[in-house]
């Protein structure tokens, strides 16, 4: 090729490069699409706001979702429900919320984008388009629940994830008894989640 050549060639690849990622990262699936919560979901009343724990979510349920293994990359996705039964508003925001497994190990409570970049480094994606990672940001934090809004009897129902990353960083393993505890509520709640 000769020199005049070379530099519209390049622009070419540059720009089919360049618009070949621009989507998210992964393609997770619309929040409108989560099914209700499965009749065996745990709960536990907390005086005035009762709290529903669905089973913790399946390889295979994680992929569907998010496109992303997250138990590989050391995030386990907890699926909640929040409901306001009566009283004064309650102030959600306080509340302390903590997991331990059957070793007493605490699991650190991530924000959602703190869970995306742990599902990054742990599938190896370090090189990307910015645009591409905040579409899969915005996706995946659509999934997280709200716990800044006070729960009221106008607004009386959350639901959505909380995220956790294991004790070690490592891969969540199957088999696992963990113990999601709520205090600063009226009441604390505790239940017990049996994978």
């Amino acid at each position: 090729m000769t020199r005049r050549a070379v530099a519209p060639f390049m622009l070419a690849v540059t720009l089919i490069v360049a618009t070949s990622c621009t989507g998210s990262l992964f393609k997770v699936k619309p929040v409108t699409d989560l099914p209700p919560l499965p009749a065996n979901t745990r709960s536990a009343d907390a005086g005035g706001v009762t709290i529903r724990v669905a089973p913790l979510l399946t390889d295979e349920e994680s992929q569907e979702l998010f496109e992303a293994n997250l138990p590989v990359s050391g995030v386990l996705a907890l699926r909640v429900e929040v409901e306001f039964q009566s009283g004064v508003p309650v102030e959600v925001k306080r509340a302390k919320i903590r997991l331990r497994d059957a070793q007493n190990k605490e699991w650190k409570l991530l924000p959602a984008k703190s869970a995306v970049s742990r599902i990054l480094k742990a599938n190896g994606v370090f090189a990307y388009n910015p645009n591409s990672r905040k579409q899969f940001e915005k996706e995946f934090v659509a999934y997280a629940i709200d716990l800044k809004t006070p729960l009221s009897s106008s607004d009386s129902r959350r639901r959505g994830f909380l995220f956790f990353q294991t004790p070690d960083k490592r891969p969540v393993s199957s088999g696992q008894q963990l113990t999601l505890t709520i205090e600063r509520l009226p009441q604390p709640a505790s239940i017990t989640i049996n994978d």
